[in-house]
């Protein structure tokens, strides 16, 4: 099966299926399985981050546990996010579990990740059925690259692309647009994407968690950069999707796809079919939304099959129609206090 077909399987809902109160089918389940991050750029986390104690967290079995009920009730994409996923001890053990889902309900097993550890960790990740990650990258410039990530190192990142793409995964670049950051570099990160043959999703920034900068004067609509853009590029709109909230087109001149992510300029919720699972075992409805559910209590008290299941579909029954990131301006702060590296991305 190619990523095109698999990409377009995700929407058809199973028998007992989880569908939302609007009519949703919930075929994606991302997990973030650490708050803890390698790096600490500037849009996401402060720079001293205060992170959950062990106690804490889902353990991997707790995670796989949850992880399979989800799969049982038909979804059929799986995306282990954090913080860094791979920065979690033995993560490749519940790669592993999880892997052996794929073909017996599960279509797509992937992660969102930073890079830092994938010449480590490319080889077994494919070897547990991992065919597509999401690689954030949000410039090329190894000065800048430092700055933005207060502790990453560019050449390890690269490093972690070479060795993804030689284990055979098929690889999509995340960029963060950010107003006078990477406006400037967007076409040549398209250009390199394109010319190895990677996907890029263009991503805009969303006030999610206090931080150490202002997010107003990194915000950049995508329309505008798209606009601008199409100044040297001869873009073409299409269907392709991979069962989350990215609209792609092909770009003439490269042959390559470029995403565009717009949580704030534009609702791309008529079409939501994901929720979130956190480290903790919270379970987010919505990405711009507090409503959750928490599975973890399930899990340590009753642990059942059959309270885990009841309570998927009691929050499955409270999913929200849409999202809502706003900033209060009154005070300069996130509508939503939890960083990303806690929801999950």
């Amino acid at each position: 099966m190619t990523v095109l077909q698999t990409a377009q399987s995700f929407e058809t809902p199973v028998e007992n299926g989880l569908i939302d109160p609007f009519g949703r089918a919930v075929t994606y389940l991302r997990v973030s399985v650490t708050d803890r991050c390698d790096f600490r750029c500037t849009y996401c986390m402060a720079e001293n981050m205060s992170f959950l104690p062990k106690k804490d967290l889902l353990s991997l079995d707790e995670l796989d546990r949850l992880c399979s009920a989800f799969i049982e009730r038909g979804v059929r994409k799986l995306r282990l996010t954090g913080g860094e996923p791979l920065v979690r001890k033995n993560i490749m053990y519940l790669v592993r579990q999880l892997g052996r889902h794929i073909g017996q309900g599960l279509d797509e097993l992937t992660l969102t990740t930073n890079g830092s550890q994938l010449a480590r960790y490319a080889s077994e990740l494919a070897d547990c059925g991992v065919r597509r990650i999401n690689v954030s990258l949000d410039t090329l410039d190894p000065e800048k690259f430092r700055k933005i990530t207060r502790w990453g190192d560019f050449n390890r990142v690269m490093e972690g692309l070479d060795a993804a793409q030689k284990a055979g995964i098929a690889i999509k670049l995340n960029t963060v647009a950010l107003k006078d950051f990477n406006d400037s570099e967007m076409p040549a990160l398209i250009q390199f994407a394109h010319g190895r043959g990677m996907d890029l999703t263009v991503i805009e920034t969303m006030p999610m968690g206090e931080i150490d900068e202002d997010r107003t004067e990194q915000y950049l609509p995508l329309s505008k950069l798209r606009s601008d853009l199409e100044q040297q590029f001869t873009f073409h709109d299409l269907t392709y999707r991979t069962g989350g909230p990215a609209r792609f087109v092909k770009v003439a001149e490269t042959g390559g796809r470029v995403g565009f992510i717009t949580p704030m300029t534009h609702n791309f919720c008529e079409s939501c079919n994901r929720v979130r699972l956190t480290c903790t075992g919270t379970l987010y409805l919505c990405l711009g939304q507090n409503d959750a559910a928490d599975l973890r209590s399930v899990l340590r008290t009753d642990g059942s099959a059959t309270a885990i299941d009841t309570a998927i579909s009691e929050a499955i029954s409270r999913k929200p129609k849409g999202h809502d990131f706003i900033i209060d301006r009154s005070n300069n702060r996130p509508s939503v206090a939890r960083h990303m590296s806690m929801t999950g991305g």
